[in-house]
């Protein structure tokens, strides 16, 4: 039988225990400091894309077609989730001037040129920028663009605002494909294919 010392170190040893175990449960309910999750003043989630914070569009997937000279293009997915369309009106990259680019018909063949009235991304919609389709055109390449290079790019809109976003570049063949008249003045390989992975 544990003698009257035993007996009074076990019953301390277990209000000393109790006594933690409460202050424990208390803190954890404690509502005195509010949690990162539900505070008013807590940053958005830092695992959403820059894009998606800038507010105008999300960009995803962006590329570029490698290329050693001349013109090349920029291709993504954007997509707007606001309520209002958005319009793209000018793309500038420090390695070469760029034009807004669409496919069309002329004279029974597809013909690159310049889209009037800038790219539309309809509200709570996506656009994809495309070999074949619409596409950012950097027309005079001030450098090689090799690839694995990133290129950062600046998409002005009609409102005034402006978005940055990086795309890297990929390897990308195919056959010939025809300018508007007086416009461009090298062939771009043809805007048909996905880029090699």
């Amino acid at each position: 039988m544990p003698s009257t010392t035993s007996r009074r170190f076990l019953r301390q040893a277990a209000l000393i225990g109790a006594a933690v175990l409460a202050a424990s449960v208390t803190a954890c309910g404690s509502s005195d400091t509010p949690s990162p999750a539900t505070s008013p003043s807590a940053p958005a989630s830092a695992s959403a894309p820059a894009s998606a914070a800038a507010g105008v569009l999300t960009v995803r997937d962006p590329w570029v077609k490698a290329a050693d000279k001349g013109m090349t293009a920029a291709f993504a997915t954007l997509a707007n989730d606001g309520d209002t369309d958005v319009t793209i009106t000018k793309a500038a990259t420090e390695v070469s001037p760029m034009e807004l680019h669409e496919m069309t018909m002329k004279d029974g063949k597809m013909v690159m040129q310049a889209k009037e009235g800038g790219i539309v991304i309809k509200a709570r919609s996506s656009t994809t920028l495309e070999p074949g389709g619409d596409h950012l055109m950097l027309m005079n390449l001030a450098e090689p663009v090799k690839a694995g290079d990133e290129l950062t790019f600046t998409l002005t809109f009609a409102d005034g605002r402006t978005q940055t976003f990086t795309a890297v570049a990929k390897p990308f063949t195919g056959a010939q494909e025809s300018y508007a008249p007086g416009h461009g003045e090298s062939p771009m390989p043809e805007m048909s294919m996905s880029p090699a992975s």
